[in-house]
């Protein structure tokens, strides 16, 4: 697999502010991976995905997409993309099949919009206008336009937000299978559940900067606690003690507990990913 993105030292200032949004920037977002970028409103996540999709042209700074200059790519850039905004934009008056073969227009290959739109469950409600469909059908809706032209890369932002549970596993299927057939994904959300779900690697955006670029499963490891939780019934009632991970299999005291079979739960100190983006950012979640 290559690099579809190759990001560095970029920076960006809009015209009305006075200093920079984004501040000297550098990461790579492989081929085949889904690439989550965190960050509290605000840090600059909505620019740089801007900048990756050709929307804010005038950057400091180089980005290759797949090896060429981005600067240098026309119009038949589109066609390898596809795009899911945070706040759906579909035509109210117009049904939600109509839209979709609108959208699909602009393209010179399409996939088959029957198909994405029954694996989302929306085709029996493919002739209802979209002014008259529900948030988590537009949000819905909105993931089926992103896929429309069998896209190289995918640009999602809080692509589950406002979906049911049941609606919000079919939606990360989809993004898990598109990944594992080579697709690649440039994921931003404020769903930890997502992250975890989905991403491959991560990186924090803070003030216009990254701190930190890894997988999630290395950042639990780095900002975990090395330590094993048991619950435990005991006279009728649920105790705990905390024990080192560190020789826990010579630690008599955690050995006897396991023998008495009365453990309820095991938990190691894994952080989690919230914990970890208030740590990281030292911003709460909202």
């Amino acid at each position: 697999m290559g690099v579809a993105f190759s990001v560095k030292d970029v920076y960006f200032k809009y015209p009305s502010s006075r200093e920079d949004t984004i501040k000297g920037i550098s990461f790579d977002v492989h081929e085949g991976e889904i690439f989550g970028l965190l960050g509290p409103s605000g840090a600059g996540k909505s620019t740089t995905q801007k900048i990756l999709i050709k929307l804010l042209e005038n950057y400091r700074g180089t980005i290759e997409y797949f090896g060429k200059d981005l600067k240098s790519l026309d119009n038949s850039f589109y066609e390898e993309i596809g795009v899911g905004f945070e706040v759906p934009v579909h035509f109210s008056k117009l049904t939600a099949l109509e839209n979709m073969e609108f959208f699909s227009g602009f393209y010179k290959k399409t996939a088959d919009i029957q198909e994405l739109m029954e694996r989302v469950g929306l085709w029996e409600y493919r002739d209802v206008k979209v002014g008259e469909y529900s948030k988590g059908m537009k949000v819905r809706l909105n993931f089926v336009r992103a896929m429309l032209n069998n896209p190289r890369v995918l640009f999602l932002d809080e692509v589950t937000n406002g979906l049911d549970p049941r609606n919000a596993m079919i939606i990360k299927e989809m993004i898990a299978e598109y990944r594992d057939k080579g697709g690649t994904v440039f994921l931003s959300t404020h769903l930890m559940n997502d992250v975890e779900q989905l991403c491959d690697r991560i990186a924090f955006c803070v003030d216009g900067r990254l701190v930190e670029i890894s997988t999630p499963r290395d950042l639990k490891l780095k900002y975990g606690k090395r330590e094993v939780k048991v619950e435990y019934r005991e006279n009728g009632t649920i105790a705990s003690a905390v024990f080192p991970l560190d020789g826990i299999g010579f630690n008599d005291e955690f050995l006897e507990l396991l023998k008495s079979g009365k453990i309820e739960t095991i938990h190691t100190g894994e952080t989690s990913m919230e914990e970890i983006f208030i740590i990281v950012t030292g911003v709460e979640l909202k």
